[in-house]
């Protein structure tokens, strides 16, 4: 453990990758608490440019883009942690199961897992969001975390199934252990590394899948988030009238909070891999 920390403290990737996801974590959290009107209201003069008043400037609208964007960054940071959440829970829980009890049960998880893979994840999406009436970020979470599981499964499965037969989880299910305890109490703890960089993937992932489904129009009805302001910024020609403070901060939030993801995801890889450490 000692030896992970003191690799840890001196892993640049993994320094720079936390630094910039707490740093837009804490803007998320805080941020709000600092303004004193909401992200939709007219509260200034149309498309003015950044200034001491208005941080980020304001809309076509006269609406406060500094607002928009800090709870953006907070929705931003509740559609990944339920997105990749939801399809981390259900991934572990099939990979686990199917790759601990083998067999006819295994076979059925792996075909409805490989069955839900080749189903072409955006176009559900897009189809089944249509449909809502009211779309908040708590349903899109969910629908995205109902999508984006099964690589996640076949993942956990393939570790699975090599730690199923090591001797030490031989003696745990001959000692008469029930299934799941098996798995919590001897199988996830030695994959535990690999489980936290599943859901920092899926969290990317969700967050992608989110601005994208947001920026065709198709994101929360009664919020704000990153994808809304782009898509927002693009319908009212921001780019064309030269309003750059619309869709360049949020542009840059997700791009720079999946990327620090990633980065935090390879610099987490060579702390737990030592044969990375070395090249």
């Amino acid at each position: 453990m000692n030896e992970t920390l003191h690799v840890a403290r001196r892993n640049p990737k993994l320094l720079i990758g936390l630094s910039v996801v707490l740093g837009f974590l804490l803007l998320g959290l805080l941020g709000p608490l600092f303004v004193d009107h909401g992200p939709n209201q007219y509260v200034g003069p149309q498309s003015e440019p950044p200034s001491a008043q208005y941080w980020l400037g304001t809309t076509t609208f006269g609406q406060d883009v500094w607002a928009q964007f800090v709870y953006g960054i907070r929705s931003t940071f509740l559609i990944g942690v339920l997105g990749g959440g939801v399809a981390f829970a259900i991934g572990t829980a099939v990979g686990f199961l199917a790759g601990y009890r083998g067999g006819i049960v295994d076979e059925i998880l792996t075909m409805l897992t490989n069955v839900v893979l080749v189903l072409p994840a955006l176009v559900v999406l897009i189809v089944a969001v249509a449909y809502l009436d009211a779309r908040g970020l708590v349903v899109q979470a969910v629908f995205i975390g109902l999508t984006t599981w099964p690589w996640a499964a076949r993942a956990v499965r393939a570790q699975t199934l090599s730690l199923a037969t090591r001797e030490y989880v031989d003696l745990a299910r001959l000692s008469g252990r029930r299934t799941w305890r098996v798995i919590i109490t001897e199988i996830a703890p030695n994959m535990s590394s690999y489980l936290v960089m599943s859901f920092i993937l899926l969290f990317g992932g969700a967050v992608l899948t989110a601005a994208g489904l947001d920026f065709i129009g198709l994101g929360p009805t009664d919020g704000v988030s990153l994808g809304l302001m782009l898509e927002n910024a693009v319908a009212w020609s921001a780019l064309q009238l030269g309003l750059w403070w619309w869709f360049v901060p949020p542009g840059a939030a997700i791009t720079a909070v999946v990327g620090s993801m990633y980065i935090l995801n390879v610099g987490l890889d060579e702390v737990f891999n030592p044969k990375l450490r070395e090249l």
